[in-house]
């Protein structure tokens, strides 16, 4: 079966994994789903990730991040620009997300970025999702 949002589909892999309090996620891996995996580990959402090698793509191990209750870090995701209805902003219209307590991800012509970063640098781009 194809699959026609692959960033949708980390994101749903992460949300329901969190939710299950799993130690890890894998998925399929793509250098954007790298890109936005190194974003959450800056940020402090995820533990860490590996790449695995096998013979198709390979594979992204996600470690997901709890606090000392057991609480996923992550509360939130959410897919802002979908294939049907892409969101593209422009420097001046960056979203804040959760009163800034949260970040957006967004694809510029830098490179993928968080909405914080894209302000300072001047930049738009697509918005690709929102964390919080």
């Amino acid at each position: 079966m194809t699959m026609t949002d692959p960033i949708a589909d980390l994101l749903t892999r992460i949300r329901n994994s969190a939710k299950a309090q799993h130690k890890f996620v894998d998925i399929p891996a793509s250098n954007l789903k790298r890109k936005i995996v190194k974003i959450l580990l800056d940020q402090g959402f995820v533990g860490k990730y590996v790449n695995i090698r096998d013979d198709k793509q390979g594979i992204l191990r996600v470690y997901l991040k709890y606090d000392e209750y057991g609480k996923s870090l992550i509360t939130g995701l959410e897919r802002a620009s979908r294939p049907g209805l892409r969101m593209y902003t422009n420097a001046g219209d960056i979203p804040r997300i959760k009163n800034n307590f949260g970040l957006a991800i967004l694809s510029t012509s830098i490179g993928v970025i968080t909405n914080k970063k894209a302000k300072e640098m001047n930049v738009g781009g697509e918005v690709l999702c929102y964390i919080w």
